[in-house]
């Protein structure tokens, strides 16, 4: 995330470095744990630590679809001169458009305001060498642009594929899991499969109640969709009669998972595009951890592929003003540090509440950036609880459908750097967070422990009298992706902006798969698609006007 304007920057993200009761100790980081497959069942899982291989999504019409814009701007046109274009935000989709511009031919220069990359998938090491992260971040196969990146620069070994499934906590049932689990078949009969299957979460007549509410989107299609965006999940669910049940054991998970807000908040869009992804292509709901922290092992691969080509990046060059030239183009980028940064061109890849503070007055009043007063960051609380010994868990993403957590995952299991044999990690994101975003460290964690109490009595207790807490990491981010509450599509601005040099780049401008780590690329995609089609295929005269009369002055 872009951090910008001294104090004014104070939405942007926070972290804390916290430890419990003044105990630190470092875990191992490269232990393996023996492998052992475990099945579905209501019984307390064990641990399992087995890695699938990767599905061949290559064959889904998103993945072609996504790999054809990769090779639109790589065989584009080459430019008469490669333009320096000024990138501010070294998160996913400012890095996703420095790789592509430099595709194109073009030279990107990301400006980073922290000493970190990432945005929004940042992550950093305490004091003991350990990694704590932003959120828990799993990668789908329903995001194609991502799993282009991932093909594109040779790194698709680095994601850990797990077992096709989707794994909710039982409440009622402390210590017990509820599995929904997708057999090797075409899509969309192996989501069919696995919710018939399951009879443990929703009856026989609540999933045909579901599944009959669910036929105007299979008919409608996108638009369809799309057109739900006016209704909240609560409300579409009331609408078309599905019954409240299917809401409570389902839905509110889920949307906690998709944007970290109640399903009363909510879009029905944002669920819909889910589902409708999960039920056409049948990886698209498999999910992968990424093999360590995503700055090291996502991030970085980016930055040296667009270096490689003659592109730069600088950390910590924090933006404190976009000034404009008389005709209300961009002239210069003023630093905090008091340097002026000029390009042919400029991107902002920052986060929405950061691009509003830092709109230009001249601007404010168009449509196009005025709109962005509808959209703001929805406030997100990670945490990471190292424990004093290794917990009965399962090696994959959990749903706790418990009132304050979303989802979590031991990462001492899923993932092989922080893997430890002896000892959990456990990583849980906090939402709704609105109500505890302010709060202490200490009581967020006590409010953790509780809920885990209640999840699994046999190993955790709140008091520490079972398993002891060594250390903890609470990551605030007041503001992180855009809140998709219902009604917020008509703000979301496109990559091409009118202003002829200057674009946008980010999970909330326009594209389809909403606040996601895919939309992050795929924005970044785009604004690279909207100003090589302007440039490279001189599609907008007032785009290469206002490149020729830079080119010009500095000649």
């Amino acid at each position: 995330m872009q951090q910008a304007l001294g104090q004014r920057a104070g939405q942007a993200m926070a972290h804390s470095r916290s430890s419990a009761k003044g105990v630190s100790m470092r875990l191992a980081s490269s232990s393996s744990v023996a492998a052992r497959p475990v099945r579905g069942s209501r019984k307390q899982l064990s641990v399992v630590a087995r890695d699938y291989p990767k599905p061949a999504f290559e064959t889904a019409g998103t993945f072609q679809e996504a790999q054809a814009l990769s090779d639109k701007l790589r065989n584009a046109p080459r430019p008469e001169k490669p333009l320096k274009v000024v990138i501010i935000g070294a998160g996913l989709a400012g890095l996703s458009t420095a790789k592509y511009l430099s595709d194109a031919g073009h030279i990107p220069i990301v400006l980073e305001g922290r000493d970190v990359l990432g945005g929004k998938v940042a992550a950093w090491k305490d004091e003991d060498g350990d990694w704590y992260e932003t959120g828990l971040h799993i990668f789908f196969g329903a995001y194609p642009n991502l799993m282009n990146v991932f093909k594109e620069l040779n790194i698709e070994e680095r994601l850990q594929w797990k077992e096709h499934s989707m794994i909710f906590a039982m409440p009622d049932s402390p210590g017990e899991f509820s599995r929904f689990d997708f057999p090797d078949i075409p899509a969309p009969f192996n989501g069919i499969f696995a919710i018939l299957a399951n009879n443990q979460m929703l009856t026989w007549p609540e999933k045909i109640q579901f599944a009959l509410g669910l036929l105007p989107a299979i008919v409608g299609g996108q638009k369809y969709v799309e057109d739900q965006d006016k209704l909240t999940v609560t409300e579409w669910m009331r609408q078309q009669g599905v019954p409240n049940r299917v809401n409570d054991e389902v839905f509110i998970a889920m949307a906690k998972a998709l944007n970290f807000i109640d399903p009363d908040d909510l879009s029905m869009t944002v669920v819909l595009t889910a589902l409708n992804r999960f039920l056409q292509e049948k990886h698209g709901s498999k999910m992968a951890f990424l093999d360590g922290a995503p700055p090291e092992r996502l991030c970085q691969p980016l930055v040296d592929y667009f270096t490689a080509k003659g592109g730069q990046i600088r950390m910590n060059a924090r933006l404190k003003e976009i000034k404009l030239n008389a005709d209300g183009s961009v002239k210069e980028l003023a630093m905090v540090n008091g340097e002026t940064i000029e390009g042919d061109l400029y991107v902002s890849a920052m986060p929405v509440d950061i691009m509003k503070l830092l709109t230009p007055e001249p601007w404010a009043a168009m449509p196009y950036f005025s709109q962005l007063n509808g959209l703001e960051g929805v406030p997100v609380i990670n945490i990471h609880i190292w424990f004093d010994q290794k917990f009965k868990t399962v090696d994959h993403l959990l749903f706790s459908r418990s009132p304050l957590l979303s989802v979590y995952a031991d990462m001492s299991v899923t993932c092989k750097e922080y893997a430890d044999p002896n000892k959990s990690m456990l990583e849980l994101v906090f939402a709704p967070a609105e109500g505890w975003i302010g709060r202490p460290d200490e009581e967020i964690i006590a409010a953790t422990m509780t809920e885990l109490e209640r999840l699994f009595p046999t190993e955790i207790a709140a008091d520490q009298s079972k398993a002891k807490i060594l250390k903890y990491k609470v990551v605030k981010t007041p503001l992180s992706v855009y809140k998709a509450t219902a009604g917020r599509e008509e703000y979301r601005p496109t990559q091409r902006s009118p202003i002829s040099n200057f674009y946008l780049a980010g999970d909330y401008t326009k594209q389809k798969y909403l606040a996601s780590m895919e939309g992050a690329i795929f924005s970044g995609k785009l604004a690279a698609e909207a100003l090589v089609e302007d440039v490279n295929m001189k599609k907008r005269p007032e785009t290469l006007a206002a490149v020729e009369k830079k080119q010009l002055a500095a000649a």
